[in-house]
């Protein structure tokens, strides 16, 4: 495929870098469809033009990107999703990884490293910046990990935590008593080898939320 027919949307609520990816984007010969200062434009674009790929910063206004990405897949969007972020620390691997996005760049990365990227996923396959550290990924992917130890009903309750629901209201929901919960709890904090403490697992649960919420 020629770069002339990769056609692409970038959506950053930093005008001046959006305006740089997108100019650079063209001048190396791909095809831009359209640029969005937030969430929900960079979504709109995404359904109405159906582009092959996408560069979504993280951090934006209405919807973040991983919230784009799985408002965009919901819909059935077949558009492959490039994070470009300032953020490189294991719970924003740990998201994208969740999410099975299929590029994930720096914005201190150069042009180079976003071509390679390009390249590796018109090739099928998936692309980490290589100024993020092997052992964030690993980090990350151990991370992930640990919610597999967790039986269907320990991830959901899980998901109800995240969602900063108390304990009687989860115990309603599911028809269960307040000390049935209070048993998950404690079952989910030894799987997940958390520190026991005051609000441990809500603690974990709200920091990690984005994850929990893709299980």
């Amino acid at each position: 495929m020629n770069k002339s027919e990769i056609t692409l949307i970038t959506a950053d609520d930093h005008p001046m870098l959006l305006k740089g990816l997108s100019d650079e984007l063209q001048l190396n010969g791909y095809t831009v469809l359209g640029q969005a200062g937030n969430g929900a434009q960079a979504l709109e674009l995404i359904l109405f033009h159906k582009p092959i790929l996408a560069f979504l910063d993280i951090d934006m206004p209405i919807l973040n990107g991983f919230e784009v990405i799985r408002t965009a897949r919901s819909k059935g969007s077949q558009t492959k999703f490039i994070i470009l972020s300032f953020h490189k620390e294991p719970y924003y691997i740990a998201q994208a990884k969740a999410l099975q996005i299929d590029g994930y760049l720096l914005k201190e990365d150069s042009f180079l490293e976003v071509n390679n990227c390009i390249k590796k996923i018109m090739d099928g396959t998936t692309y980490f910046s290589r100024s993020i550290d092997g052992k964030q990924i690993v980090q990350a992917t151990d991370e992930l990990g640990r919610l597999d130890r967790l039986s269907l009903s320990e991830i959901k309750i899980l998901k109800l935590i995240a969602k900063e629901i108390s304990n009687q209201d989860i115990a309603d929901q599911l028809s269960l008593s307040v000390r049935t919960i209070e048993k998950h709890r404690s079952n989910i904090i030894e799987k997940l080898e958390l520190q026991k403490g005051n609000n441990a697992l809500t603690k974990w649960a709200l920091i990690n939320r984005s994850v929990i919420l893709t299980k």
